[in-house]
């Protein structure tokens, strides 16, 4: 190969890679936009004070998963006085800067006669920075038994984010990630600590 192929193959690699950086790191900063724009809780001015860790498509991996079997109903504790039916429909290991781990996908009770969200999963954790750099109670990420494909399911958590008791704590009821979904490494991605004071 002469030295201009190689240069030209090179640049073509190179500009490959950077592109598709930035492709993920645009694709991430859309989703987060839109999360901005349409929150449900956070409105107007307020909004200023929603805070993401730094986009890193490290924190994107892929996890290899078990289905739960006979998984039975339990009531779930909730920052409220009412804690919520809650089923393990399965595990995720998956590893994470050089650490392994292991989380459980839970499915809710209420929302299986919702044809809207019967396929509808949540995997709710907590991580070092929770209680310090994110809201102490833990953080969700959003699934579907779409996203699992021959046991194997994307973990983003660049996208993960508070559940709405982390900006008005008396108005809402929400799930408490169960001990076991503690990770032992900081999961520096995904939202931040609200921002304004409640």
């Amino acid at each position: 190969m002469s030295l201009r192929i190689y240069l030209v193959v090179s640049l073509v690699i190179c500009s490959h890679s950077l592109f598709s950086q930035r492709s993920y790191k645009d694709s991430i900063q859309g989703y987060i936009d839109g999360y901005v724009k349409d929150h449900e809780v956070v409105k107007g001015d307020d909004k200023k004070y929603l805070q993401f860790f730094p986009i890193d498509e490290t924190y994107r991996v892929v996890g290899s998963f078990e289905k739960a079997k006979d998984s039975k109903w339990f009531l779930m504790e909730t920052s409220g006085h009412e804690k919520k039916m809650y089923r393990v429909y399965g595990t995720i290991s998956f590893a994470i800067h050089d650490t392994t781990a292991k989380l459980n996908i839970y499915q809710a009770q209420n929302l299986m006669s919702d044809p809207k969200y019967k396929d509808y999963l949540v995997l709710m954790f907590t991580d070092k920075t929770s209680g310090e750099d994110s809201y102490d109670v833990g953080r969700y990420l959003d699934l579907t038994t779409e996203d699992i494909k021959n046991n194997k399911v994307v973990i983003d958590f660049n996208k993960a984010y508070n559940p709405y008791c982390a900006y008005e704590k008396d108005k809402y009821n929400c799930p408490i990630p169960p001990k076991e979904n503690d990770l032992p490494v900081a999961i520096m991605a995904g939202e931040k600590n609200y921002g304004r004071k409640i």
